[in-house]
Formats: C-alpha cells, structure tokens, sequence
C-alpha cells in the first residue's frame, strides 16, 4: 500500500513538471527529426554525387548543433529544469507496453553539445579526406545513422528508448570498421567488435526484463531521481537490484572497452579515421559512461555496486596506460589511452562526482577526435622534430623498478596483456566447442526432423493441460535448450550458409514456443514477434540461394567478398540480418522485449539461456554476413595480406 501511495504522489509530480516545461519538452523529438531527415536525404542522393552527399550531411549536423546551442542556452535562463517527454507507445496491452520517451538534464546537455560539435568538425574534414573514395555515399549514410542513434541514446528517457539508440550505435559501428569491405581485416575485426557489443546488448535486455518485474511496469528515468521511490521498491527486492545493477554495468563496460573486453578498441580502429575520431576516440566509446550517470540514482545506494565500478574502471587505467605506451602505432596508442581515461570517469562516477565525470568527458571527447584527425601526419611531425629538435630521454617512475620487473611489465604490456587470446579462449571457443559437438545436424536433418519436432511441441503447449506439473514446468526449458542447441550449430557452421540461416530462423520460433509454454503468450504476441522473423528469414534465405546459384561455393570457411560484384544483393541481405536478429526495423524488436516479460523473475536460468541465445543470433547472422560478402573477394586473381602489419 505505502509503494502504491509513492508511486502515485511520484506520478503526480512528474506531471507537475511536465506541465511547467511542457512546451520545451515538446521541442525534443526535434532533435531526432533532423538526423532522420538528413540520413533519408543522403540515401536518396546518387553516389557519384559527392558534393550534395557531404553538403547534406555538412548542413544537418550544422542546423543541429545551432538549435542545440540556442535550446541550451534558452534551458538555461529557464532555471534549467529537467526536460520529459513521455512520448509514443509503440506496443500496448493490459499487462504491457512499450513506449518512446525523451528526457532532458544537464548530462543530455554536454553529450549533445559535445557530440555535435565533433560530429560538426569531421562532417568538415571528412568531405576533403574521403574525396572520390569508393564508398564515399555509404561513409556519411552511415555516420548520420550513427547520429541517429547517438541521439536517440542520449535524449531516451527510459531503457525501451534507450536500447533503440543502442542498437543503432551498435550496427553503425560495424559498418564502418568494415568500411574497406574488400580487404581481410577490417571484415574480421568488425565481427570481433559487434561479438563484444552483443554482450552490452544482452546486459541491457536483462535490465529491462528484472527493471518490469522490479517496477511492475515501465519506470522512466524521472522516476529514478525519486530516492524515496527507489529506496522503497529496493528495501525488499535488494538481490534484483543489485542484478539489475551488474547488468548495467556489464554494457557499459562492454560499450566503452574496459575490462576484460578492452582490446577490442584498437581493432575497431581499421575503419576510416574520421570514423575513428567519432567512434573510438570521443563519442561511442563514452556511451557506457553516459549509461553510468543516467542509472546513477538507481545504484548509488549499494555499496557493492560502487566499489565494483571503482575496481574495474582503475584496473582498466593502469593496464591500458601500459599498453598504450609501448604501442608502435598512433592510433592503437590513441585507443588504449582514451580507454584509460574513460576507467577514471568510472571511478568518479563510483565517488559521486557525475559533474567532474561530464568535464572529464568533454576534455577527453576532444582530444582524442584532435589527435585522431591529425594521425595521417603524426609521423612527419615526429620526424621533423626528431631531426631539428632532439632531446635525450628523460627519467621516469620506471626507472625505480627492478629489471626483472621493468621487463615483464614492458612485455605485458607489448602482448596486451593476452586480453584477446583470453577473449578467446574463455568465451568463444567453448561456443565453438560445443557447436562442433553438433555435426550430426545436417541441412536434411534440420528439415525433415526439426519441422515435425516442432509441431509436436506444437500440440503439446495445445494440450498442456493434460500434462503433469512437473512436465509442464520442464518444458520451456526443453525447448530453449532445443533452441540454444540450434543456434549454437549454427554460429560453429563452418561450411553451409542456408543451414545456419535456417537455423537461426528455427531458433526464434522455438523460443516463441518456449514461452508460450512458461506463460499464456497469447497470438498477437506471437505474431508480433515471429511476424518480422518470417519476413526476413524469407527474403534472406532467398539471398542467399540466389547467390548460391549465380556464384557457386558461398561456404563460411573464408571470405567471399561477394559485395564487390552485388552490392544490391549484399544490402537486401544486409537488411534481413537486421530483421531476424531483432534491429528496430522489424516488428521483433518490440517482440523480443515482450519475450522476457513472459519470464517470471525467479526464472533465471531460463533468462539467461534466452539471452545467451540472443547474443549467437547476433553474432552467428553478422559473422555470416561477413564471410558471405566482406574481404577479399574470392576470385581475385591478386594476392592479399591475411595477417596485420
């Protein structure tokens, strides 16, 4: 009764400041307008036409960052209020409902200035540095797809919204590592990347799903500043807290490259370098921060939390401050530094200090945009003062240590640390590991025992009721182990490409019957979440039996770089992928969201088992993708380098 009476007086006040900032409030979708606008423009623009390309990019970062500094300063002199929206409700029901929400504080005020003006700069820089590039058009779709997205992560005012914004970073991200598709390694190094951001993904997922159970409905960021609310709902659920708490912190270290997951940074750095500047060194790569401070009223409270926050983000500086000092590239000596950097913010976001962390952000967002955009030249400055300007190498702390000590750092340091091979060795060759366990699925076998299987499981969610408890209980755990056995054949797949698109598509629907199981999921709700599977599970594996027939062998043993001679093909696929693993482009976006609240919350082994199927979906399609029609192509008669420098 008292947690209802909170609930109500905080749903009062957050209508009172509605109505006293109402009208600024309704200006904040404005801020996602322009983007959506410019990116449409550009799509529609012809490639060969560089000129409007970079102008209509150049003029909608422009006009943004001029309504962004008359916005703030007018929010200002408003006693600079916090700003709420509640939005639009995408999905509803009587028990559910997703919905977009815009929020607006002194945090969403320093990402916008800060990210506008950077964006501004290389929108600039870029349009002489990428003159007659091939892929000149996609370079700035993409970067206003990434704008999209850093906007909409940046005004979201509750998880839903925020996640929307996330997977638009996320995918932004990989198409610009793998920029230079024709080539071995940007294609590898953007499978790497995204296989790590499947990881924030997940994380935030997990959020929302105990955030639902926790709040018994959506809870927007406004209500988090109300302490007594969230004292009250945590006094008797401080395990879901503290579990929600983790998740949170899992994306944000998964998102800003702290440990153990930093080397990734230094690999994304194979895409162009204003992509570079913009990504890995001032605003993607500080989204985990962003995260950080718009949770902070949740977690401040819980010690453990804070200490955990602390710990990572101090080791993260010392080991990268090592690593990027004895590095013989600029730009990997860039991204281990600014992953340093960004282990201090975690630490004082951990202390309270979330105003010296927005200071610290903008500095460092800045210096690392500067020193990416001047790395072409770096090594001529370097030689030029080398030659004019020599000097003796100064003592340092390290001179202090013993030899033994001195030597082992410097070759720590020099490997990374093995954070890669750990990576490896871990996490993705057990998955590879017991994915090979399952040779005996062959593409017949999927088919002519896989579809009758199914509708067995079919009959029996129809006559569940006949069923003992205990069997009824087990089931949905049946069947997503079914589908996790599914999809973990298919992210091992080394040889067909159809096979481990069917099987990606199987997957999701024995997920949907897994559910359907463990809770009354009504049809509606099933066709909402298997309506965008079906379509794209359709026309992809239309692609990929088209390609098949017109190029022969498409085996994932290699890659193919089939992009090089059908970039339509390669797009239409592109688009698919997106669909089945869930982009909000689909209906399954909102689906997979839906999924979770159907897992009651003392289920978590099997939300876990759903996540960790979700997180090989995204990897299995993207790695496909990339075999299929990144790197070199295969019937090139050059040879190529398949190992870095």
């Amino acid at each position: 009764m008292q947690s209802s009476q909170i609930s109500n007086e905080c749903f009062l006040s957050y209508i009172s400041t509605m109505y006293k900032t109402g009208d600024m409030a309704m200006f904040l979708p404005y801020f996602i307008l322009l983007p959506i606008i410019g990116f449409l423009v550009n799509i529609l623009v012809p490639k060969k036409n560089e000129t409007v390309i970079s102008w209509a990019a150049f003029t909608t970062v422009g006009v943004h960052l001029l309504t962004a500094i008359g916005f703030t300063i007018y929010w200002l002199f408003q006693h600079h209020t916090i700003l709420s929206l509640p939005g639009w409700a995408l999905y509803q029901t009587s028990k559910y409902s997703f919905f977009l929400s815009f929020y607006f504080d002194n945090v969403t005020a320093t990402y916008l200035i800060v990210g506008d003006i950077i964006l501004f700069q290389v929108a600039a820089y870029s349009r002489y540095y990428l003159h007659r590039e091939e892929g000149y058009k996609r370079f700035f779709v993409t970067i206003l797809l990434f704008y999209l997205g850093y906007n909409i992560a940046i005004f979201s005012g509750n998880l839903e919204t925020l996640f929307v914004g996330w997977e638009m970073l996320g995918i932004s991200s990989f198409l610009l590592i793998a920029f230079y598709r024709d080539r071995y390694l940007p294609a590898k190094n953007a499978v790497k990347v995204i296989s790590v951001y499947r990881l924030g993904d997940v994380g935030l997922i997990l959020a929302m799903w105990l955030s639902h159970h926790l709040w018994h409905g959506n809870v927007s960021f406004l209500q988090l500043n109300n302490h007594e609310l969230v004292s009250t709902h945590l006094q008797t659920n401080t395990l879901i807290g503290l579990f929600i708490s983790l998740m949170i912190l899992m994306s944000a270290v998964a998102k800003s490259a702290q440990l153990p997951v930093t080397s990734w940074l230094p690999r994304a750095m194979e895409g162009p370098t204003p992509s570079s500047a913009i990504f890995y060194g001032s605003l993607s790569v500080h989204i985990g921060i962003f995260v950080l401070l718009r949770t902070f009223p949740f977690w401040e409270h819980q010690l453990a939390m804070r200490i955990i926050i602390g710990v990572i983000g101090l080791a993260t500086s010392v080991i990268a401050t090592g690593i990027a000092r004895v590095q013989s590239t600029i730009k990997t000596q860039i991204a281990y530094a600014s992953a340093a950097q960004i282990g201090i913010m975690f630490i004082e976001v951990a202390a309270g200090l979330e105003e010296v962390a927005l200071v610290h952000f903008a500095g460092n967002a800045f210096l690392r945009a500067y020193q990416l955009l001047v790395s072409p030249s770096v090594v001529s400055y370097l030689i030029r003062e080398q030659f004019y300007n020599f000097k003796p190498r100064e003592h340092t702390f390290e001179d202090s240590f013993s030899k033994k000590t001195a030597y082992t750092v410097y070759m720590l340091c020099m490997k990374e640390w093995n954070l890669d091979n750990l990576m490896y060795r871990y996490m993705w060759n057990p998955l590879k590991w017991f994915g090979k366990w399952l040779d005996f699925l062959t593409l017949s076998r999927v088919v002519y025992y896989g579809i009758p299987a199914y509708l067995a499981g079919v009959a029996l969610v129809y006559f569940r009721e006949m069923l003992p408890e205990a069997v009824e209980d087990a089931l949905p755990y049946l069947f997503c182990s079914i589908a996790l056995m599914m999809v973990l054949k298919s992210f091992a797949e080394r040889k067909l490409a159809r096979m481990s698109w069917l099987l990606v598509v199987m997957h999701h629907f024995w997920i949907a019957l897994a559910i359907s199981v463990n809770e009354r999921f009504y049809f509606n709700e099933d066709r909402l979440y298997l309506s965008g599977i079906v379509v794209a599970g359709i026309v992809g594996f239309i692609c990929l039996r088209w390609l098949h027939f017109h190029e022969g062998s498409i085996d994932m043993d290699q890659f193919h770089g089939h992009s090089y001679r059908h970039p339509k093909i390669a797009f239409v696929f592109l688009l698919a992928c997106l669909g089945v693993s869930a982009f909000p482009i689909s209906p399954t976006f909102v689906g997979e969201d839906l999924i979770f609240i159907h897992i009651r919350e003392e289920q978590v082994v099997l939300a876990i088992m759903v996540s960790l199927s979700y997180v090989l979906d995204g990897l299995s399609l993207m790695r496909m993708y990339a075999r299929v029609f990144l790197g070199p192509h295969s019937k090139s008669v050059y040879e190529m380098a398949y190992r870095s420098s």
